[in-house]
This record gives structure tokens, sequence and C-alpha cells, in this order.
């Protein structure tokens, strides 16, 4: 199983000079920085430059491409329950 990452989405993660996660939400797919969802161990590994993109294994099943549409913006994630977690980081 081979997952394309968009150019856009390489060169944003790479911007922000952190390890981004593709995981599950209230609205499908998100791509989101680990500091909002860590990864785990069964994710899927995708290097982009010197950072890594982590996708969840179920997500993983899904797709085959990573787009920037899978960017969750901050009022997204302040109000999906699958995020919940990050006000106790």
């Amino acid at each position: 199983m081979e997952i394309q990452v968009d150019e856009d989405v390489k060169e944003y993660i790479m911007s922000q000079g952190c390890d981004f996660r593709i995981c599950t939400a209230c609205m499908g797919p998100a791509l989101v920085p680990i500091s909002v969802k860590r990864p785990k161990d069964t994710d899927i590994k995708i290097p982009v430059g010197g950072q890594t993109l982590y996708v969840s294994r179920i997500q993983a099943m899904y797709m085959d491409r990573v787009t920037m549409d899978m960017l969750y913006d901050e009022d997204d994630i302040d109000s999906c329950p699958a995020f919940y977690t990050r006000r106790y980081y």
C-alpha cells in the first residue's frame, strides 16, 4: 500500500517544522499536528523532508492520497470530540 502526499501538503508540513498525523475525526480524515493527536505504534510513517507524517492504520485502509482539504483548522479541532484529549497536554 502506497499513500501519495500532495506537494502542497509536503510544503506545509515542512514549513510548520513539526510532525503531523492523519487520524479519524468528525468530518473524516484529519491532518493535524501530533501535538493535537499523538501518533500510535501502528501508524504508517511517511518521511516528509525532516518531518514525519503518521497515517492511522484505519484511515490508511480507505485512502491513497493526502490532500490539503484534510487539514483541520483550529475551530474544527476545538469542536470535535476526537480531539478533546488535546486540552490536557
